[in-house]
């Protein structure tokens, strides 16, 4: 990556106000042969340009920034303000990391304590100690990585308004082509429909990290089954049926919309996927209201809640032993972004819910003989408006009547 575009990703006033914002007197980003990727991209610091040798950039809340540097690397940190500190030998970077954060009470790094959310926990324990014995306190970046790594630009909402409108049309071409050939009596597997999505999303200048998941009956029941053709199911008539899609616009920046769906070949559907299909709605659809009430009271929201608030629904039913995941995650340039996730089960996601940023709310209830999940995306926008995608699923869908 050229140097003039590094040097304007990082935008110091902006990093300072965060960090005053949050409470820390300073964050200290540091990095060993890419361990710390989240680090890299805050420091718009390329894969092609990871150096061999330990760096430490230290910004304060106030003043000027202090880098730590091998002289072997000297020039690593270049492209970022502040003042240079070259160390060489083990002691000259104990007492560079100590120089650079002097009189530093609380300092934030990538750093997760018990490791709880290992998301955000890529400093090693020994480099926090020594921070320690340095006299400073550590405590997690994790609100501060989201605000620079999770928030969309205005552009980026548009794209993903694209790509949710896109992807929103590839089910209904989906299910229109199970319709067809279930009525036509050909056969119709898993992976077929597979390969008919991804070929939409490459007619479509969309592009995805992983074909889509098509699960049929017992495969619903999965989470995370992937078909694999020669082996896949054949999709028939009385089958239960789910699919989870996500793609973005291939364009730098692109954001995803991913969502899951569900839907029964025939007429009438039995009543036990109606009964399931309904608790977990409902329980989609009280993670919405959980993420609109907090934020229309202006009421600061951590991730953990929205799951709390969707899982108690399930557990009220009796179901909450077949919840088997976390309630959703954060959406961005990746499928599963670096913003706060809504969990209460796999970590105590204590990150908050910000303005700018897109997650998942995509409860589900999984048997042994079917499984259904319900996804739409939510979008926080800059003015704290609340914004759900994907088309909110109210009943399964009837797929030979509707298509």
């Amino acid at each position: 990556m050229p140097q003039t575009q590094i040097e304007s990703q990082f935008d110091l006033g902006a990093v300072q106000d965060a960090i005053r914002e949050f409470g820390f007197d300073g964050w200290l980003l540091y990095d060993f042969r890419g361990l710390n990727v989240l680090a890299l991209r805050v420091l718009g610091i390329a894969e092609s340009d990871i150096g061999s040798r330990r760096f430490f950039y230290f910004v304060p809340k106030i003043g000027e920034p202090k880098k730590l540097v091998h002289r072997i690397e000297s020039g690593a940190l270049d492209h970022l303000p502040g003042e240079k500190i070259v160390y060489l030998t083990w002691q000259e970077l104990e007492a560079g990391v100590k120089q650079l954060i002097e009189d530093s009470q609380q300092i934030a790094m990538e750093y997760s304590p018990r490791n709880a959310n290992p998301y955000i926990s890529r400093v090693d324990a020994g480099t926090v100690e020594l921070i320690r014995e340095c006299g400073a306190d550590v405590a997690s970046s994790g609100n501060l990585i989201q605000y620079f790594e999770a928030r969309w630009t205005d552009e980026q909402w548009q794209l993903h308004l694209q790509a949710d409108q896109l992807n929103r049309a590839a089910f209904d071409l989906a299910w229109k082509l199970i319709a067809d050939r279930v009525r036509a009596g050909k056969s119709i597997h898993e992976t077929d429909v597979q390969d008919f999505v991804m070929d939409y999303y490459a007619q479509n200048q969309m592009t995805t990290y992983h074909p889509p998941i098509v699960g049929v009956g017992p495969h619903s029941g999965d989470p995370h089954y992937y078909p694999v053709k020669g082996s896949d199911a054949e999709i028939k008539q009385g089958d239960f049926v789910l699919l989870d899609m996500w793609a973005k616009m291939d364009v730098p920046q692109g954001v995803y919309s991913d969502l899951t769906k569900v839907g029964f070949i025939g007429d009438p559907i039995p009543e036990k996927y109606k009964t399931i299909f309904d608790i977990v709605a409902a329980a989609r659809d009280a993670g919405i209201e959980c993420v609109r009430s907090a934020f229309s009271a202006g009421r600061k929201l951590q991730g953990w809640e929205v799951d709390r608030a969707t899982r108690n629904v399930i557990d009220g039913a009796g179901y909450g032993e077949y919840f088997i995941h976390r309630t959703g995650h954060s959406i961005g340039t990746e499928t599963h972004g670096n913003g706060a996730h809504m969990d209460d089960l796999e970590t105590k996601e204590d990150r908050l819910v910000l303005p700018r940023t897109c997650f998942s709310i995509e409860p589900g209830i999984y048997r042994d003989d079917f499984g259904v999940r319900s996804e739409i995306n939510v979008y926080v926008d800059a003015e704290a408006q609340i914004h759900v995608t994907g088309g909110v699923q109210t009943e399964i869908t009837r797929v030979l009547e509707e298509y």
